[in-house]
């Protein structure tokens, strides 16, 4: 059953920085699609980053362009969210996604994969 799982999340103060790692298990980590996505109190849930399965291109919400850094780790089977200079408006439930490809899809197993969640929250 492939899997993923989201961690790092937590309080931190105006200014700082987390990363986030998501690990997927039970498939081949290089025949998915990572994302991350948030949702925030009151609003829909929103993609934060994702970068394809080899790596090669990476997708950011404007509102974190230039602070946020998705990158792939094939040896731990993770992708990790880089988040600096993080403010307030950044506090939400993050989700971690994982969409195998079409050339790798099989029925016993799910297009995509969501993780439960971690939290983040900036405040002072």
């Amino acid at each position: 059953q492939v899997e993923v799982a989201e961690s790092g999340g937590g309080l931190v103060q105006p200014g700082g920085s987390l990363r986030l790692p998501c690990a997927l298990s039970g498939d081949t980590f290089s025949n998915y699609a990572m994302s991350w996505y948030r949702q925030a109190q009151g609003k829909e849930r929103e993609l934060v980053a994702s970068i394809t399965s080899n790596g090669g291109s990476t997708t950011y919400a404007a509102s974190v362009k230039g602070r946020f850094t998705i990158s792939s780790d094939y040896a731990r089977n993770t992708v990790d969210l880089q988040m600096n200079n993080l403010n307030p408006d950044v506090s939400a439930m993050y989700y971690c996604n994982a969409k195998v490809g079409p050339i790798f899809a099989r029925p016993e197993y799910p297009v995509g994969v969501w993780g439960r969640g971690t939290l983040v929250t900036v405040s002072s």
